[in-house]
Parts: structure tokens; C-alpha cells; sequence
């Protein structure tokens, strides 16, 4: 029999077309992909953005104002708009139940003018004479303001809020081994106070200690009655959600 020619497989050229069609088709996909995304509605994602945020109680800054653009836009920041005024009413009305709860326990010593309860931009301040607490110079504090910081603990162990704890002193210098400032002193008196409040309940986390020297007066040091007033410890519960303004005027809700 006669042996069968055998033909050489001839080299395909064109395969590289099956690879360039390839890189067109996911070329075109990842264009697509690049348009869906600049497209989306930025103030639909901010409206939505905001409400969860809301939800869930997470604090943030304030973001830009959003300018509806359809009906749909219109009818959720309407529902944004109303959700966070529903919250800050709720806010507002745990606040104001938490300075209730706190002048019933000072009762005897706001009678006396050793305390005021006020309510600020920043939250619940309670604002105590230093001399119902410690004795002249010292950080002690005495039997009669355990009992009472105890009740005040008492109130402040029923709310999950930052609490932060201040102390101020007069003008009047003081260099003693223990305090060579009034730096030291404010301190120390602002840390009695909070480990006071850990002793009690209260959670070391949500609890700061600030000494403030004599920075921040009440009233003029001129006088032996101002400098007493200046000597204090201030403790804020923060509001949960700050208001916009870092200084406001105080409003006495003492009755």
C-alpha cells in the first residue's frame, strides 16, 4: 500500500484576535462599571447616610446641607428631618430628667447655695463649693460629700454618658510639699471625686478628671466671698449629641 502523505499543520494566525476580544469585552464591562458608579445620586446616599447614622446613635459632624433635587429627595430628608428632631426631643427630655433626679439628692445643700444644677449647651453641669467637699488646701474629701457624691453616683450609674469631672481654685497661691500649684491641687480634687464615682458604679471609661487651676472664674477673686465661689468642682454629663455651638449661655433650672 502506499504510505499517506502526512500535511503540516499550518500555524494559525489569528488566534490573537480571540484574546483581544477578550480584553475589549472586560475593557467595556469596567467602563460600565466606572459610569454606574459616578452616577449615583449623592444626596439620596447622604440622606440615607444620615439616617443610619442617626439609628444608630453614632455621633458625627454635621454634613453639608442637602439641596433635594425630585419628590423622592423632598419626602426623605423630610423623614431624615423629622426622625432627628424626634431624637434630639428625646435627648433633650433625658437630660432634663437627669438634672430632676440630681437636684432631688442636692436638695439640702442647693437650699444652702453650695450647689447649682444647671443645664448647658454641653449637657447636665452640677457645680459644687469646694469647701461642702474638702477642707482649706486639702483633696480629701470629707464624711458628709461621700455620702452625698454617693447619691449623685446613684443617679449617674442609670445613663451610658461621658461625665467629665473639673476642678477650679481661686487665685490665692499655694505651695505646699503635697500641692506646688493650684495646677496640682485642681487635679487632685477632680480625681478624688472620680475615683468617689468608680467606688460606686460608675464606669472608669465614661469618666474624666480635668484640673483647671484658677483659669476659669465664676466671679471677680477680689473679694473673700468671690474667691470661695471660685473654689468648685463642676461635673458635666456630656449630652450625647454636642449642640453646635460650644458656648452658650447657662440656664438655672434650680427651683
Amino acid at each position: 500500500m502506499a504510505r499517506r502523505v502526512r500535511h503540516k499543520d499550518h500555524e494559525n494566525h489569528d488566534r490573537w484576535l480571540i484574546s483581544y476580544a477578550d480584553f475589549i469585552t472586560l475593557l467595556f464591562a469596567f467602563f460600565v462599571v466606572m459610569y454606574a458608579i459616578s452616577s449615583v445620586n449623592e444626596n439620596k446616599y447622604q440622606m440615607f447616610s444620615a439616617s443610619l447614622t442617626s439609628a444608630f446613635g453614632k455621633q458625627q459632624t454635621k454634613p453639608e446641607a442637602i439641596v433635594p433635587t425630585n419628590e423622592q429627595d423632598l419626602l426623605l430628608k423630610s423623614l431624615v428631618d423629622r426622625r432627628n428632631a424626634k431624637l434630639a426631643e428625646q435627648q433633650q427630655e433625658a437630660m432634663q430628667d437627669i438634672a430632676k433626679k440630681i437636684n432631688q439628692v442636692m436638695t439640702e445643700l442647693i437650699k444652702n447655695g453650695q450647689v447649682s444644677v444647671m443645664q448647658t449647651s454641653r449637657g447636665v453641669a452640677l457645680e459644687i463649693n469646694a469647701s461642702a467637699l474638702f477642707n482649706q488646701g486639702d483633696a480629701v474629701l470629707q464624711g458628709g460629700a461621700i455620702n452625698t457624691l454617693a447619691e449623685v453616683a446613684k443617679v449617674l450609674e442609670q445613663v451610658d454618658l461621658a461625665i467629665e469631672v473639673e476642678g477650679h481654685t481661686d487665685d490665692t497661691p499655694i505651695n505646699t510639699q503635697q500641692f506646688p500649684s493650684n495646677w496640682e491641687l485642681s487635679s487632685a480634687r477632680a480625681s478624688s471625686v472620680v475615683r468617689l464615682f468608680i467606688e460606686h458604679g460608675l464606669m472608669s471609661k465614661h469618666l474624666k478628671a480635668i484640673g483647671s487651676a484658677a483659669n476659669y472664674p465664676v466671679t471677680s477673686n477680689d473679694t473673700a466671698e468671690g474667691r470661695a465661689r471660685n473654689r468648685r468642682i463642676t461635673v458635666t454629663i456630656l449630652s450625647p449629641v454636642p449642640e453646635k455651638t460650644t458656648q452658650a449661655p447657662k440656664e438655672s433650672i434650680n427651683k
